[in-house]
């Protein structure tokens, strides 16, 4: 097998997609169990405020800013022990902490925003967003691993929020991601992608699923694209990854060489499921579309691996 690291691009493709942007240095082997307590303590902290899969923003100076003071945030009303230290930016401690959204009591200078609006609507830069993906998908961890999956027993919050502990049986509980592959078969000048009944209208994407216990990506992704479309697939090679924080996924974009073109799509997964041709994918990405199909927004891993095969030419 050739090495080729030396060929790679400085800045991999990950690097481009939404909510992948996060310049914390997270300080992994630093983590004790009162981190966040004494973090909160810093003049200097900076609160991000997330409860019911929204971020509260303020608007208060015109632009959105996405970072409260411990002080401003104790004003709206937080739970100081459930605060998560993320890491630190440029020194200065970042913490995530769950907050009731009640969208009446609140001064009119702020909003609670879904994640998905705030990464389409461009409302905070991409070290912002990267950072809420981060503190999303920890904050909804813990919302789901209260109790101790051994003993049943109530679980505590540890090492700034990095663990759950349970001090009954002592069993250690630590975030988990979700790995998801998502995948663009291509067979010569065809691409093969699907709807799923969810999908806004007229959009086309990449076939995804969940990746398996003991399974390999490039297993998943064979697996998956044969499952949904009934495409055996051959060579598969990584192109990028996303974080996902609905609720704490990866996904992790390959392409596929498929070995048959005779598709059995699963209707019970897919509305549809064709090959397009290149020229056809082109006209989708400029919106040009005679029949008004498109691909996902450019925030997305589908729409790069689209439209890096479609450029390729």
């Amino acid at each position: 097998m050739q090495f080729s690291l030396s060929n790679a691009p400085e800045r991999e493709a990950s690097q481009f997609l939404g909510f992948a942007g996060n310049v914390i240095d997270r300080q992994s082997e630093k983590r004790s169990d009162d981190c966040a307590r004494l973090a909160l303590a810093e003049p200097g902290a900076r609160l991000l405020l997330i409860g019911a899969g929204r971020l509260v923003l303020d608007f208060g100076n015109g632009a959105a800013t996405p970072y409260f003071t411990h002080a401003a945030a104790q004003a709206i009303g937080i739970r100081p022990d459930a605060a998560i230290l993320l890491g630190r930016a440029d020194g200065v401690a970042m913490l995530a902490v769950p907050v009731a959204v009640e969208p009446e009591t609140m001064p009119g200078h702020l909003k609670a925003i879904d994640f998905r609006s705030i990464l389409t609507q461009g409302l905070i830069d991409a070290a912002g967003l990267g950072a809420m993906a981060q503190g999303a998908a920890l904050l909804a961890w813990h919302a789901s691993h209260r109790f101790c999956g051994r003993c049943g027993s109530p679980t505590e919050m540890r090492a700034g929020g990095y663990k759950r502990s349970c001090p009954s049986c002592g069993a250690e509980h630590f975030p988990r991601t979700d790995p998801v592959a998502i995948m663009l078969t291509v067979s010569g000048d065809r691409c093969l992608m699907g709807r799923g009944r969810h999908f806004a209208p007229g959009v086309y994407s990449a076939l995804a699923g969940f990746i398996e216990p003991g399974e390999t990506i490039e297993a998943a992704v064979r697996r998956e694209t044969l499952e949904e479309s009934g495409i055996r697939l051959g060579r598969v090679v990584y192109h990028s990854s996303q974080p996902w924080p609905f609720p704490y996924s990866l996904m992790i974009g390959c392409y596929g060489e498929a070995l048959n073109e005779d598709i059995v799509p699963d209707t019970a997964e897919l509305e549809d499921c064709r090959w397009f041709p290149r020229a056809e994918v082109l006209q989708m990405l400029a919106s040009m579309h005679p029949g008004e199909l498109k691909v996902p927004p450019a925030h997305a891993i589908a729409h790069q691996l689209i439209r890096n095969w479609a450029d390729s030419a």
